[in-house]
């Protein structure tokens, strides 16, 4: 036995001093520096939702934001497992100041401070800004995937909605005359005892078919949408998920289908900090990079200087709204280089030669000759194909998405017939011959194309990836958000602040240690 190391403390052993939580922590343990930060923030609009007069004294808010936001930055995302740290983990134990919340006053926490978690946020923001740990020079916006609390399987159609409430009209009917009959025996024995309130039973009837025929609204809209866009519901009909009716059917990050949200995170590249983040219920994060951009200036003040973005925001919009706002935008908008483009030629009005076909580029989904090879006329307001026929104007279409008009004008070739190009350049179910289109936004997107094949520009591209998908790696892999505990969009929003504020913050921590460090370095020399 002498040979195995004795206890340094047995368990029934009696000290003289006894160990105070202080002691358990090391001075330069993080969870340190982390309550410094909650301590030197302005809890006051957090207090005043709280009524001082009745109950017993509550737990400062102080120690419940600081038990959630230290559990979420290392992967604590349920309330009850954060109750069974905040009575376990010395670290815990430490910062929780010995309280230990049960998991549905935690639970309830989370839930009730959202316009003060937003203040909260943006002083962790000014705070890094401030330290110089934060910069607004080059700032990415991306999207990504996470699943909503729901089964995959759970959802509705309109078809599935009608039967349903075809069979709570049944059961409505039979209570209302179960309810009818116990009335009338009831009035028997006691005389007429009128009520303007449905039965319990009844009423929860009554508001869930209210509920679900607000459902079938839905779906018949998102229907309409569908077959606007070329989509036949009856093959392929709307779905709404029966739990979580906010989030919506989605491709997942790892394939297939499921109800998701879609969170949005605006990210500076200098020190990693979420500096805007917000959630949306639809596969559009493109819409939301101009919005983004103007809270990241509400917020701190300051525009950035540089925008990074994936090809999905290479919109006219989007580069127009950049421009107009001084902010330089860089995004991957794919085009021929107009060097190796044989269709750019001095002059339009006559063919490409016949040796050059070979060269003209084609669409990647089409498999046909990309809109490149067809160059527009500004003064005649015309295009013209690789033949040089020349493409008149016929139309502007326009369609609504999102609340957005968009609208574009079509040229149409009617020299398709007998044309040797005819094969590479039309699909054989097109009868009226080949169309090209623009928009207003036509001019912005061939200057932004064309600085986009320069080396500089390219070369600021390519930090986008490290930016934007850095903090996703982080929260899905790091602290296993892939899917979201809460429902509906609000709650979303709310658990990914929290996510997001967590994430800041110990940013923030980390960095003004490394400061101070740096600091003390430099005063020994």
């Amino acid at each position: 036995m002498a040979y195995w190391a004795g206890a340094p403390q047995g368990r029934g052993q009696q000290v003289l001093f006894a160990t105070t939580l202080d002691d358990v922590i090391s001075p330069d343990h993080p969870v340190r520096l982390f309550a410094e930060l909650l301590d030197g923030f302005d809890w006051t609009s957090w207090e005043s939702q709280y009524h001082g007069f009745r109950g017993k004294p509550p737990i400062h808010p102080r120690v419940l934001a600081g038990l959630w936001l230290y559990g979420l930055r290392r992967g604590v995302r349920s309330s009850r497992k954060l109750e069974y740290m905040a009575g376990h983990n010395v670290d815990f134990l430490w910062l929780g100041e010995g309280h230990v919340p049960d998991h549905s006053t935690l639970s309830n926490f989370r839930l009730q401070f959202g316009d003060q978690l937003k203040g909260l946020f943006r002083h962790v923001l000014r705070v890094a800004m401030a330290a110089g740990l934060l910069q607004l020079v080059d700032v990415a916006t991306d999207g990504t995937r996470v699943k909503a609390s729901n089964s995959r399987f759970e959802t509705w159609t309109a078809d599935r909605i009608s039967a349903a409430l075809d069979e709570l009209a049944r059961a409505f009917e039979q209570k209302l005359t179960e309810t009818r009959e116990n009335d009338r025996r009831e009035d028997d024995l006691f005389g007429e005892n009128s009520t303007d309130r449905l039965p319990p039973e009844l009423a929860d009837l009554q508001s869930r078919r209210e509920a679900l025929e607000q459902i079938q609204r839905d779906l018949k809209a998102m229907d309409e949408s569908r077959r606007k866009d070329g989509i036949d519901p009856a093959k392929n009909p709307a779905q709404i998920p029966k739990h979580d009716p906010d989030s919506r059917v989605l491709p997942n990050k790892e394939g297939g289908y499921a109800p998701n949200y879609t969170p949005v995170c605006t990210t500076e590249g200098h020190g990693g900090f979420l500096i805007d983040v917000d959630v949306i219920a639809r596969t559009t994060e493109q819409l939301e990079l101009l919005p983004s951009l103007e809270r990241v200036e509400q917020t701190l003040g300051e525009k950035p200087e540089n925008a990074l973005a994936d090809g999905a925001y290479a919109t006219g919009p989007n580069i127009d709204g950049l421009q107009e706002r001084g902010i330089e935008f860089f995004s991957n908008l794919p085009s021929p280089d107009p060097a190796q483009n044989p269709a750019i030629r001095p002059d339009p009005t006559q063919p490409v030669p016949p040796e050059q076909w070979d060269q003209l580029p084609i669409s990647p989904q089409t498999k046909k000759l990309d809109k490149a090879c067809f160059v527009y006329d500004p003064q005649s307001n015309t295009f013209h194909c690789p033949q040089g026929h020349a493409m008149p104007y016929e139309e502007t279409k326009s369609q609504t998405s999102h609340g957005e008009k968009f609208a574009w004008d079509v040229y149409r070739c009617d020299a398709c017939d007998g044309c040797p190009l005819k094969p590479r350049c039309v699909s054989p179910s097109n009868k009226a011959g080949r169309t090209a289109s623009r928009d207003k936004y036509a001019p912005q997107r061939e200057r932004f194309a064309a600085k986009m094949r320069e080396d500089p520009a390219r070369k600021k591209y390519d930090q986008r990836m490290r930016i934007a998908e850095t903090p996703f790696a982080l929260i899905k892999h790091v602290l296993g958000l892939r899917q979201f505990l809460l429902r509906g969009l609000d709650k979303v929003k709310l658990e990914w602040l929290w996510t997001c504020t967590a994430i800041n913050l110990d940013k923030l921590a980390r960095g003004l240690s490394r400061l101070r460090t740096e600091l003390e370095a430099e005063a020994l020399k």
